[in-house]
């Protein structure tokens, strides 16, 4: 049924002091069900509050579904595992755009419409020279991705259904040219023009790893690789990115603009920069044998230490992005001579303590996605400052499905959270002669 429109029988009571009011609830296809307050304050002079919005929903939606009691991930009602393993990142990003798998004939469409427009305008490699050389590329991802509309001016009006799309395909064909583009002008090298003839993932370690001066060959396992990692970020719900850009969206702001602002909300540590901060507590480990010592400190509730990469906000359960990242990790560290990296090894003992240790087990501490890629992305020869880049590659398609769902949605109405005020009560303004 759908919430906003279909009938409905179920009500919910709320009673304060002498006073009731009733409430419609709606089911979900699966899920909890919700009670929509959207009259409440009209009704009874009163807000709900809910610090982090963790038992509210703030729209309808399609898309991402996750039963963090169960582990469970689906894309329109696809098993991540499923499409993980059978599918590759641009028939994912038709899904999450569309809302069916595609056949033959629109897979072939889809990937020709996005390998037409992996090109970014000229101008724009000027643009990157405002940058300071050594600026950190999510704060070049942030102002390049923003500065899209100033380039393209033909697929920003958000009420045309012809531009949305144009400006969706673009922003999934040009994410990995302009990522690449943030990596080689921090390093000092050229930029490498996309290549057509290849598949997405190829054609972006290309425009990363590739120089003038030798030929690059393409490593199908890696490849594979940087696919699954796409796949495995694509949409994740409405988590604090996500939810910016359907913030930003709300207002009517163009959809370049609107992705700006998911860039920027991603980059906190306690998002987007979690695997970044996982690599660095397993190098900060350094060897198994020390392993006793930090567990002990992370089970000490007056030391600060964390161990970074486990549990999850939503997840109660293991992760399943993490079981298909952990193959992926061992593919990788194989192929690239990284079999016994020591912090593997300190990772794979950590998962193990974590999956049969009663403290982790209590508190549901289960490894996480971010637990496994940091180290895989090091093997694959990015720097850390990369990791948070290459998430906002691969979620940009859900964020731009996010957006694009919002914008169609006729219910939609501006975001306007409310507050519980704990401040001053109304005063009069003290001339300062006379302030003390």
């Amino acid at each position: 049924m759908d919430a906003k429109t279909g009938t409905n029988t179920k009500t919910g009571t709320l009673t304060v002091g002498d006073k009731s009011w009733s409430f419609p609830i709606y089911p979900g296809t699966i899920g909890p069900d919700v009670i929509d307050i959207g009259k409440l304050y009209a009704q009874s002079g009163m807000f709900t509050f809910d610090p982090g919005f963790t038992s509210t929903g703030a729209c309808e939606s399609k898309i991402t579904y996750i039963d963090g009691d169960e582990g469970v991930l689906l894309y329109r009602g696809v098993p991540i595992e499923q499409i993980a393993e059978h599918g590759d990142f641009l028939e994912t990003c038709y899904l999450l755009l569309y809302g069916e798998l595609p056949t033959a004939t629109q897979k072939a469409d889809f990937d020709y419409r996005v390998n037409r427009h992996t090109m970014v305008h000229e101008q724009m490699s000027r643009f990157f020279q405002g940058f300071r050389r050594d600026a950190h590329p999510m704060a070049v991802m942030t102002g390049s991705v923003g500065a899209l509309s100033a380039f393209y001016h033909d697929s920003t009006d958000i009420t045309d259904p012809t531009q949305r799309m144009i400006a969706s395909i673009r922003m999934i064909a040009k994410m990995p040219t302009l990522a690449a583009m943030a990596y080689k002008y921090n390093i000092g090298q050229p930029f490498v023009y996309p290549q057509n003839d290849l598949d997405y993932a190829t054609n972006f370690l290309r425009m990363c790893f590739a120089v003038p001066a030798e030929e690059y060959k393409p490593n199908p396992v890696l490849a594979r690789a940087m696919d699954r990692i796409f796949i495995l970020h694509a949409d994740h719900e409405q988590n604090a990115s996500t939810s910016t850009v359907r913030l930003a969206g709300s207002t009517g702001a163009n959809p370049f603009a609107c992705i700006a602002a998911g860039i920027a909300a991603l980059w906190g540590p306690a998002h987007g920069g979690a695997n970044e901060a996982a690599l660095k507590m397993l190098g900060e480990i350094g060897t198994v044998d020390r392993i006793p010592e930090f567990i002990k400190r992370a089970k000490d509730p007056k030391d600060n230490f964390r161990l970074m990469g486990f549990g999850h906000r939503v997840y109660k359960n293991y992760d399943p992005r993490a079981k298909l990242m952990q193959k992926t990790a061992h593919e990788v560290l194989s192929e690239t001579g990284h079999r016994d990296d020591p912090l593997l090894q300190v990772a794979l003992e950590l998962e193990k303590i974590a999956l049969h240790d009663e403290y982790f087990i209590e508190k549901k501490l289960y490894p996480n996605v971010d637990f496994y890629s940091g180290i895989t992305l090091k093997a694959m020869g990015f720097p850390t400052t990369m990791f948070t880049v290459l998430f906002a590659v691969a979620r940009a398609v859900g964020w731009i499905a996010q957006w694009k769902e919002m914008i169609e949605d006729p219910g939609q109405r501006i975001g306007r959270p409310r507050q519980l005020y704990t401040g001053e009560a109304k005063r009069d303004y003290t001339p300062i002669s006379r302030r003390k």
